[in-house]
């Protein structure tokens, strides 16, 4: 496992157009949305979740803030402070590193949000010390591989999970 250093100071990340605070209790509400909904997260690790299963989550990725001084964040669009999603760097349960994951609600996809925050988290990463960051995605999931490669992102092998072919991308620095 690899721990953050201290070189990163804030945990607020701003792009030209949004704003990425870490998770917290008053994210609940929009999460519980987010991570029921088929099409914002029915790709996701072990897919859609519950409320009470989004709440514990919550309860981790705060814990992990705290832990290793990176983790998940709620995404709005600076202007006007809309939830568009999240995006976040948390270790994967299947040991093959921290990984970079993201997911927008579908009415959001399309305008680079998920391009600039991503690539905002890997940024992030690296900057707190992460040497190497992956990023997963199905072979048919298009639009998440061309957004891994368009922050440089480069193919680090495969795997396959309940019969899906799985793309590992890394970023190593």
């Amino acid at each position: 496992m690899q721990a953050a250093s201290r070189l990163v100071t804030s945990r607020v990340v701003r792009t030209a157009r949004l704003t990425l605070l870490p998770v917290g209790k008053e994210n609940l509400p929009d999460l519980i949305r987010l991570k029921a909904d088929p099409e914002a997260f029915g790709l996701m690790l072990h897919g859609v979740r519950s409320p009470e299963r989004t709440e514990e989550e919550l309860e981790d990725d705060i814990d992990f803030w705290e832990v290793r001084g990176y983790g998940t964040w709620a995404v709005h669009r600076t202007e006007d402070g809309e939830f568009l999603g999240i995006v976040g760097l948390m270790e994967r349960p299947d040991g093959r590193g921290v990984a970079l994951r993201y997911a927008l609600w579908p009415h959001h996809r399309g305008k680079g949000y998920a391009r600039e925050a991503a690539r905002a988290a890997l940024e992030f990463g690296h900057a707190a010390g992460l040497r190497r960051i992956i990023a997963i995605a199905r072979e048919t999931n298009i639009s998440s591989c061309a957004v891994m490669m368009d922050i440089g992102m480069t193919p680090g092998g495969e795997f396959l999970n309940l019969g899906h072919r799985m793309l590992i991308f890394e970023s190593l620095r």
